[in-house]
């Protein structure tokens, strides 16, 4: 059990210490994985940015969803959990989340390219991995950029997922996977949604240090 995010964060950033001495690229995935990817540069003395993915969410229930897309275009679809989705909801989900994923690239990196991937051991944050679909698109991103290595990092997945990831990804590092594993906020003390201005004030602190 995490006290927050922040616990959350120093908790991976110990795990991932060996990590150190190749140089990290450290990717969070917005809006919760930013806080936990700003302790774990920071442990780790290592650039840091927000890589911008998004869920396909449910037409009827936005918490869930059937996919995800990066802001590369990559794009993952469970075809089981899409077979209840029509094509054409499913363009138009597509199309609604690559507006956001733009708005996101705005307000978030103000309009910035994120930093160069090829060559570099990348680093990829969450605050947890529930049915991985976000992580797994922007893993596809970093492998399309020739990233050196990739790890993806997060407090909590379940334990097919931590199987699904070691078969596509250079090294994961998952602290806690509980059995039943319901959701994320499970294993947070203190969970919460987190907006906009948040995530700029830890990239902002990063930037100014």
């Amino acid at each position: 059990m995490f006290k927050d995010r922040k616990d959350a964060g120093q908790k991976l950033a110990a795990a991932l210490q060996r990590y150190k001495v190749e140089d990290p690229l450290v990717f969070a995935i917005p809006r919760g994985g930013v806080e936990l990817g700003y302790e774990v540069s920071k442990a780790l003395n290592s650039d840091f940015s927000l890589l911008i993915c998004r869920k396909l969410p449910f037409p009827d229930n936005t918490e869930s969803g059937f996919g995800a897309i990066a802001e590369d275009g990559s794009l993952y679809i469970n075809a089981s959990a899409a077979s209840s989705v029509s094509e054409k909801e499913i363009e138009q989900i597509i199309a609604e989340q690559s507006l956001e994923i733009k708005r996101r690239i705005q307000t978030l990196r103000e309009g910035k390219p994120h930093p160069t991937i090829k060559g570099r051991t990348v680093i990829l944050v969450d605050d947890g991995i529930a049915m991985g679909s976000t992580m797994h698109v922007a893993v596809e991103l970093c492998k399309k950029a020739k990233a050196k290595k990739i790890i993806v990092a997060a407090p909590v997945a379940g334990r097919q997922t931590i199987e699904k990831f070691s078969k596509i990804v250079d090294g994961v590092i998952v602290l806690e996977s509980p059995v039943p594993f319901y959701a994320v906020a499970q294993v947070y003390e203190n969970w919460y949604d987190v907006n906009d201005n948040e995530v700029l004030r830890f990239f902002k602190t990063q930037d100014n240090s």
